[in-house]
């Protein structure tokens, strides 16, 4: 008679139920495992030999056949030890688990029988609900992972004889539920820069509409210090939205230790040398990139012009669609996007373009030095800032400038106000609006019109341009606590789509 035991697996962030069936027969001594592995799984059959002998429990000589059903699903990784050895070890008459198919279980093992920590469990733990499966074996060191989400019972153990033990006598109690938490982060404040009112200005626009922004300007002037500030005025995350995260670090490996659902935006920072599928993801595995792990949070991408020009051009359609759906011929996968964007460059080779220094810079090395920021990717960033190099008079008569306390309070309120207008149209914030919800939320009075037509025409924008400088006009009136668009806020958003030579984009 077969053995049964449920345990899962995961492709993208989604978890899918896998029954593991173990079938110990006399003949020739094998152990076969069926269903799809990968190779990480086949290599299993090592570690849960080594592991249940070293374990002090005896390990068949006989033929062992292990299903992982339904075949047709492609199996990665090395969670399913757990329940491959305790299969065994039912089949086997060694121990007595009558309700195993209450529990899920999952788990890598070493070779002295040791539960090490795996990917995944998160998803992993919210299927199991789904399919009303609400008591989890897992390792140790997944328990905060596995007990945050609400409903579940979460079992978690160091090795394989203490969940021996467990199944035998039942003695422990599952971990409880804990709220959403996290460790304590240090951010830096926004009232230790000096000076840059309207660059700061720039970046609290950003943070209430979720808008993305480009920065410029010399080396050494703050654009960086800027950038690593910004987490500190967005708000924290719901718990819709720090389970939304979580699952991406989890199965990418990048949750910390003993940590459960992840509270602050996480904040990306690639380097310039980054691949296209380091940043939007895939590979062998369809694992998700920097983008998927900025989902809720910001991506910065400083020295932006270092990048190599196909890895730009590969941003603009999650920049637009806010996710990203990857295709290989493993699966396909859509991964979660929905991140602030902050750039960062000099607008030259030596960087002293338009500073107070001289440009050593010849114009056709300028041309060919911006020329990466295609006209298309650039429509696609809300806002432009330059950031001028500090006069000596803020240095000599130094003064903390607004805290981000202060500036989170605003860019609270104003992700307030779009929460209530877009409680029934299944977005966000003003950066998502479309343009039937442009003209349903964004009407303007009859200056406000002939100022943006005459910019519209002189300047010869595109219509995605048009909506773009309607969504941070709505944005500032929300942040000023306007029901109605002003002619002052219209001229607040022109500013800010400014970028070299005062041209608008």
């Amino acid at each position: 008679m077969a053995i049964k035991i449920n345990t899962a697996s995961f492709l993208g962030i989604e978890g899918n139920i896998i029954s593991v069936e173990v079938d110990v027969k006399r003949g020739f001594p094998s152990f076969n495992i069926v269903g799809l592995a990968d190779t990480s799984v086949k290599e299993s059959k090592e570690r849960v030999r080594t592991s249940i002998i070293n374990s002090g429990f005896e390990f068949p000589v006989k033929k062992i056949t292990v299903n992982l059903a339904p075949a047709d699903i492609k199996k990665v990784g090395s969670l399913f030890d757990l329940p491959i050895a305790l299969g065994i070890l039912i089949a086997t008459n060694q121990i007595d688990f009558h309700d195993s198919q209450k529990f899920l279980i999952m788990g890598e093992l070493s070779l002295c029988g040791d539960l090490n920590k795996i990917r995944g469990v998160l998803p992993i733990t919210m299927e199991g609900i789904k399919n009303n499966i609400i008591n989890f074996i897992v390792p140790i060191n997944n328990a905060e992972e596995c007990s945050s989400i609400k409903g579940s019972n979460c079992y978690a153990f160091r090795n394989l004889k203490e969940v021996v033990y467990f199944i035998e006598n039942r003695e422990l109690l599952p971990y409880n539920y804990k709220k959403i938490h996290s460790k304590k982060q240090f951010l830096p404040d926004f009232s230790d820069v000096l000076g840059q009112e309207s660059c700061k200005r720039a970046m609290e626009i950003a943070a209430a509409g979720n808008h993305n922004i480009l920065i410029s300007g010399a080396p050494g002037s703050g654009k960086t210090m800027l950038a690593k500030r910004m987490p500190s005025i967005l708000p924290d995350l719901s718990y819709k939205e720090a389970l939304e995260v979580t699952k991406i670090y989890s199965v990418s490996g990048n949750l910390p230790q003993k940590e459960g659902l992840l509270k602050t935006p996480p904040f990306r920072s690639p380097h310039h040398t980054s691949t296209p599928v380091s940043l939007v993801g895939g590979g062998k595995n369809l694992m998700p990139g920097e983008i998927s792990l900025a989902h809720n949070g910001i991506l910065f991408l400083d020295e932006i012009l270092e990048f190599k020009k196909n890895v730009l051009e590969a941003l603009r359609q999650p920049l637009e669609d806010k996710k990203i759906t990857i295709s290989r011929s493993s699966g396909t996968v859509t991964f979660p996007c929905n991140f602030i964007t902050i750039l960062a460059t000099n607008l030259c080779p030596c960087g002293n373009f338009s500073s107070n220094r001289p440009c050593t810079c010849t114009e056709h090395e300028k041309k060919r030095y911006i020329s990466k920021l295609s006209r298309p990717f650039l429509d696609r960033i809300d806002l432009f800032t330059y950031v001028n190099p500090i006069d000596f008079k803020y240095i000599e008569n130094y003064s903390k400038g607004e805290s981000s306390i202060n500036i989170k309070k605003r860019v609270e309120n104003a992700r307030d106000i779009q929460k209530e207008r877009f409680k029934k149209e299944n977005i966000y914030y003003n950066s998502d609006m479309n343009i039937s919800l442009i003209r349903k939320y964004c009407k303007l009075n009859k200056k406000s019109i002939e100022l943006i037509k005459k910019i519209y025409i002189k300047y010869n924008l595109t219509t995605r341009a048009y909506s773009k400088i309607l969504k941070i006009s709505r944005t500032i009136a929300d942040l000023n606590d306007c029901e109605q668009i002003k002619e002052i806020h219209i001229k607040e958003a022109l500013y800010y789509r400014k970028f070299i030579n005062n041209d608008f984009l």
